[in-house]
């Protein structure tokens, strides 16, 4: 039996997701998922379908254009799902700037919009610039629509978006912006299934993954985020500094004899908890290793993480729940437990038991604090805002 599939890309900085949906006119429901690491040699397609998997080796060649490599996936794609018609794309852009408050269909002009904000996101956007052309030069008359990480984030008061610079400044675009958002309008909606009246409270969700961030939600909208003008704000990440005294990079750059592209090099991808183990970037990894390296770069990362929930529970106005979500905090107990750990002076209790075995809700019954793990799904919100705006025309520029 044919299908007519939506598609969306979600890139990495060395991996392009791929989330294959089926699409009826009524809805989108996911039928399978992928991903490319363009690091690999040779190029090799992962599927999962269902409880099945699969390794396609592919001929492309990686190019700036990515042309070849896109055109032999959608071709094994057309074939492997019987696919009678590839109704659109949706791609993930990590920046919308101030223009993009939601979805919107991607025209040229809005090709051109999103490419002017490169030098915001210097190392993301330009991934999803060269995917939505390669799929603009191979399939020009296919829909496209893109989801804006920081659109989620455009509920936030200015009083949280603004750095304490002139004023003119913030007009020019320098302001807190946040990223992560189509996680965290997931994990909004994942929690108001899961636990009604815990949304309806203040919350603060966690995305800890290679790249995060938290954000403090009531009634499922963005008020603050750890992330701000760029995704190197905030807590420490897998190789990213996080949030680091300006005073250091000017030391470096003045006094230090470094480059920008040596600082550039340094907070982005020679710091966080590789910088601060000199081991691994991967908790994985550190939680394992006996090293005082490994202990010091999670005992400051789980530090780092409670110390900015609290801040966000200031922005929210209170802290009823608090939400684990992507690869670190959906499956790393050690780490939920290190955070939480510093987190019981406001009345937060941890189920071991719950927490070891991954389960939704970790905390105790009298907890004061709700304490959830919700799995989340980027590449799902990204297809209803595609099938939104392409069926409903719902749009936002």
């Amino acid at each position: 039996m044919s299908r007519h599939i939506l598609l969306t890309f979600n890139p990495g900085s060395s991996t392009i997701k791929l989330g294959l949906f089926d699409a009826s006119p009524e809805a989108v429901r996911r039928i399978g998922k992928g991903v490319i690491d363009l690091r690999h040699k040779p190029l090799v397609l992962n599927i999962v379908e269902g409880r099945s998997t699969a390794e396609i080796p592919l001929k492309a060649q990686v190019t700036d254009d990515l042309h070849e490599v896109i055109e032999e996936t959608l071709s094994w794609l057309a074939h492997h799902f019987e696919v009678a018609e590839l109704t659109a794309v949706g791609h993930r852009v990590v920046h919308g700037g101030d223009r993009f408050s939601g979805p919107v269909r991607i025209t040229p002009e809005v090709a051109g919009a999103i490419a002017d904000v490169v030098p915001l996101a210097p190392l993301h956007q330009p991934h999803s610039v060269r995917l939505i052309k390669a799929i603009s030069h191979l399939r020009p008359d296919l829909p496209q629509v893109a989801s804006f990480d920081t659109a989620f984030h455009r509920t936030q008061p200015d009083v949280a978006r603004r750095f304490a610079i002139p004023r003119a400044l913030f007009d020019a675009g320098i302001k807190r912006y946040g990223f992560h958002g189509l996680s965290y309008k997931y994990i909004a909606s994942a929690l108001a299934r899961v636990a009604p009246e815990a949304a309806k409270g203040h919350v603060v969700a966690a995305h800890l993954g290679s790249g995060a961030s938290l954000c403090v939600l009531k009634g499922g909208l963005s008020l603050d985020s750890s992330m701000g003008f760029s995704t190197l704000d905030g807590i420490p990440m897998a190789t990213r500094c996080g949030a680091l005294d300006p005073g250091v990079l000017l030391h470096l750059l003045t006094q230090g004899g470094q480059s920008v592209a040596e600082v550039q090099d340094m907070v982005y991808y020679r710091s966080g908890l590789l910088g601060l183990s000199g081991i691994s970037a991967d908790s994985r990894d550190l939680i394992g290793n006996p090293a005082p390296e490994a202990r010091e770069a999670l005992a400051v990362f789980a530090f780092r993480i409670a110390r900015e929930a609290t801040a966000l529970a200031t922005s929210g106005g209170g802290l009823d729940t608090l939400v684990f979500t992507a690869g670190i905090g959906e499956h790393q107990p050690e780490v939920r437990s290190a955070v939480c750990a510093h987190l019981t002076w406001l009345g937060v209790k941890l189920d071991p038991a719950a927490n070891a075995a991954n389960a939704t809700r970790i905390s105790t019954p009298d907890s004061r604090v709700g304490i959830f793990v919700i799995p989340t799904d980027e590449e799902q919100v990204i297809a209803d805002e595609a099938f939104g705006v392409l069926h409903t025309g719902e749009a936002s520029h």
